[in-house]
């Protein structure tokens, strides 16, 4: 008896649109329906609300981030790194912003 293949949310199409395009759209569709980290509370109970934009049940906030999943922000020895390769001086960032108040 040959095993039955499990395709979740794209059996909706049966045999149309191919087997490429409905694999990639089942990756996209399992993406978006996650339930991510918090950037915030650290708590796992954000999700989605519509294209790009996210809010977590836990703390109330609501954020932008990629349109299918919550980008990690980037930590504080990211930063560094572009600061020591020359690209962005923090100190002088930090310095013009304290000067124009």
């Amino acid at each position: 008896m040959a095993s039955e293949k499990v395709f979740g949310s794209i059996k909706r199409f049966g045999p149309r649109y191919g087997r490429t395009v409905k694999k990639r759209l089942a990756k996209i569709e399992s993406m978006q329906k996650e339930v991510y980290t918090c950037p915030y509370c650290s708590k796992r109970a954000v999700k989605r609300v519509s294209s790009g934009i996210w809010r977590c049940s836990k703390c109330g906030s609501l954020f932008t981030s990629k349109a299918y999943s919550v980008e990690k922000p980037k930590s504080i020895s990211a930063a560094v790194s572009v600061e020591e390769e020359g690209i962005i001086d923090v100190k002088e960032l930090g310095e013009k912003e304290e000067s124009e108040d």
